[in-house]
């Protein structure tokens, strides 16, 4: 969490030298009141829809799985059914699954990030920074030197928390 723009800004340069892609830094503030020069984290990082989407993929392909057998076991007599409808019937389970469980999750805020609502909306703001794992430890490095106070607040499969 930082404070305000300038150490946002700040912090972003020096990430930029540290060889993080600009495209791979994003900034989290209330109202998404940012100057343009600091990109914004989008709909993925704000909100659980990738979490949703994962769990309506699996779902969605768990039941159509089951569906597919069902009417491989007992098939309507105008139609005659293989296995191979079965795979379809999960793809098409999983990826009406997916896209369903992303728009529903789209509309709630990322679960991941909950405990740091609160400092958001006191006014400081979040960045979010995507570097491959081998690079955290130099970026936490970074991040002390950079300010003290701050801390990493947690790591995800995609995104490191800085706070």
């Amino acid at each position: 969490m930082l404070p305000d723009v300038a150490s946002a800004r700040g912090l972003r340069d020096d990430l930029l030298l540290a060889q993080v892609g600009i495209g791979h830094i994003h900034f989290w503030a209330r109202d998404s009141g940012l100057p343009l020069d600091l990109p914004d984290a989008g709909i993925t990082h704000k909100t659980d829809l990738v979490h949703g989407a994962e769990i309506g993929l699996a779902v969605g392909g768990i039941l159509g799985f089951i569906g597919g057998v069902w009417l491989a076991i007992f098939p309507p007599e105008w139609a005659e059914l293989h296995m191979l409808k079965v795979l379809l019937m999960t793809m098409g389970g999983a990826l009406a699954g997916g896209w369903m469980g992303g728009i529903a999750a789209a509309a709630f805020p990322n679960s991941r990030l909950r405990r740091l609502q609160q400092s958001i909306s006191d006014g400081w703001i979040l960045l979010l920074a995507d570097v491959p794992g081998p690079q955290v430890s130099e970026i936490e490095a970074l991040l002390k030197r950079r300010q003290a106070e701050a801390h990493f607040a947690g790591v995800d499969l995609r995104m490191a928390v800085l706070r």
